[in-house]
């Protein structure tokens, strides 16, 4: 009998169950489908402070600072590479928007630059000079999201943790407001706690408890062309309405995003895992877009292309709760597309709502509250990569 069940093997979940399980609790580890099948491996696995919500700001801040020698407490590589983020400004209207965004952020304390003409180039040669202006965040990164996510869950096993795969929860199971278990496709499971950090799935579980996450269930589709002969961009690159991300792999792969598009809910997963086909209109779209900024990415060969889900808050920021409701209950989801860089510090606070201790950040900006009353609006996606 477990102590703590975990819903979700995203960076989050997986943190998660490393945290826990290191300090001793017994840990069980579940996902529908395998580690970082959804959000976390779709991501383009931006690391960053720039661009953030002034609430999530401190988080990212936090997350960048583990991230820098996070690879020796999890004993893995996880490639991760410290090499700054250029949001850029291709017309004088997105000039203004970064121009804000930059005093914004550098009043909070952020070490963030606005740069302009040759300056970009300077930075990253690969950058057409058609782009007018940047931010530029020396102290923003990236990292590889499914070995990031396997060394969380490889050091969580390490510790005792144990882990099912192929295994949809498909309820909670409550007594008197309280926890009591969850049931699965295949058993019942008593526990005292549950973490539920199941993403796009997680409204599913919460609406028979009367508890409501809402989000807009949104796609992005992702070009990943073959390596090229070497490593021409450094930074990862965003713009600045949100329509395109990408950035250059260690390995020479581009790694290419569109901005956020409908979804009509269909999506297969009979092979075990979750596919979403892109459809041609939404690949010339990242081609387009991203190859207007980086014109080298145009004529790169494609390896692969997907198309990920993206579970947009009305805020765009993610929950952080113990909803009042029921006992025994955590609640991490509603990532909104920019969760991965903050998985470090999500997991220890997911880890902390379970067994109770302390937490080291304000966590009001993510109460799952604040929804109550929602008018069906949702904020535009501005935080994207």
């Amino acid at each position: 009998m477990p102590e703590i069940v975990i819903i979700g093997t995203g960076i989050s979940g997986a943190a998660a169950a490393c945290r826990l399980a290191r300090a001793g609790h017994d840990v069980l580890l579940l996902d529908r489908y395998a580690p970082a099948a959804m959000a976390s491996g779709w991501t383009l696995a931006g690391v960053r402070c720039s661009g953030r919500h002034p609430a999530e700001l401190p988080l990212a801040q936090a997350a960048v600072t583990e991230w820098q020698t996070l690879h020796e407490d999890l004993g893995a590589d996880l490639f991760y590479r410290r090499e700054g983020n250029l949001r850029l400004a291709r017309t004088p209207d997105e000039v203004a928007v970064i121009r804000d965004m930059v005093a914004d952020q550098t009043a909070a304390g952020l070490e963030l630059s606005f740069i302009e003409g040759k300056d970009v180039q300077e930075i990253a040669p690969a950058v057409s000079p058609s782009v007018l202006a940047a931010s530029w965040c020396p102290g923003d990164g990236h990292a590889d999201p499914h070995a990031s996510v396997a060394a969380f869950i490889e050091a969580a096993a390490r510790a005792g943790a144990q882990t099912s795969w192929g295994e949809e929860v498909t309820s909670l199971d409550v007594e008197h407001g309280r926890i009591t278990g969850v049931t699965t496709t295949a058993r019942s499971i008593p526990c005292e706690r549950v973490i539920l950090a199941a993403g796009v799935f997680a409204d599913k579980l919460l609406a028979p408890l009367g508890l409501s996450l809402p989000y807009l269930l949104r796609v992005v589709t992702v070009v990943r062309s073959e390596p090229l002969p070497e490593r021409i961009l450094a930074p990862v690159i965003g713009v600045a309405n949100a329509d395109c991300a990408g950035r250059q792999e260690i390995g020479g792969q581009w790694r290419a995003s569109t901005g956020v598009g409908p979804w009509d809910g269909n999506y297969d997963d009979s092979t075990g895992k979750p596919e979403i086909r892109p459809t041609l209109a939404s690949v010339r779209d990242v081609i387009d877009r991203f190859g207007t900024v980086i014109p080298a990415f145009s004529s790169a060969r494609i390896q692969s292309v997907w198309t990920g889900i993206i579970d947009t808050t009305p805020d765009a920021l993610p929950v952080l709760d113990t909803p009042q409701a029921v006992e025994g209950l955590v609640v991490g989801a509603g990532f909104s597309g920019h969760g991965f860089c903050l998985g470090p510090v999500t997991g220890r606070i997911l880890a902390a709502l379970a067994t109770g201790d302390p937490v080291d950040h304000d966590l009001a900006p993510f109460r799952l509250a604040r929804f109550e009353g929602w008018n069906g609006r949702a904020e535009a996606l501005t935080l994207h990569g």
